[in-house]
């Protein structure tokens, strides 16, 4: 078996969401010496296969992949570690791939988050925190919730960096590498 060029892509993405989840299970953070560089890296291996629609489309993926996480960064729901984390695999897989990994790192995070929630025995009260939280955001708009937030020492926190691993290995592996 060869290795396309254009596979390195997916495998660099691969790598840096693997990177990323270690360092956010272990330390609880993604150090930004994971996400600039690789937010660098990912415009230049865009723009080393596509030429310039390929840097073009990098920094599109970037804008909007970051732009979307950055909404939670916002109401405290989600660290600056994870804004960064997507900002630079939008950087790598570019804007058209950025749904193919948005929806499956989402549909992980679903899981995780079920899984931490029966894990810790806080099925009813994470259920009241979610309706809490979307009545509050539907009545206040973008403004951090006043008790369930990041902010909260008690508040229970995931490794997010998981579902970001999860959600990109599956892109990469069964929507890229292996057709």
């Amino acid at each position: 078996m060869t290795l396309n060029v254009v596979q390195l892509i997916p495998i660099a993405a691969g790598s840096v969401a693997i990177l990323a989840a270690i360092k956010d299970v272990r330390e609880r953070r993604i150090p930004n010496r994971i996400t600039y560089p690789a937010m660098i890296a990912g415009l230049l291996l865009q723009a080393a296969v596509f030429g310039w629609r390929g840097l073009l489309s990098g920094m599109e993926g970037g804008l909007l992949f970051g732009g979307i996480f950055l909404l939670f960064y916002l109401v405290h729901a989600m660290g600056a570690g994870d804004v960064k984390l997507a900002t630079a695999l939008g950087c790598i897989v570019g804007v058209s791939n950025v749904l193919n990994v948005l929806i499956p790192t989402a549909v992980a995070g679903a899981l995780l988050a079920i899984v931490l929630m029966v894990a810790t025995r806080q099925v009813f009260r994470t259920l009241r925190n979610t309706v809490s939280v979307a009545g509050f955001h539907a009545a206040h708009g973008l403004r951090p919730h006043p008790v369930v937030n990041l902010d909260n020492p008690t508040a229970a926190r995931m490794p997010y960096g998981l579902a970001f691993a999860a959600g990109t290995l599956y892109w990469a592996i069964f929507l890229n590498l292996w057709r």
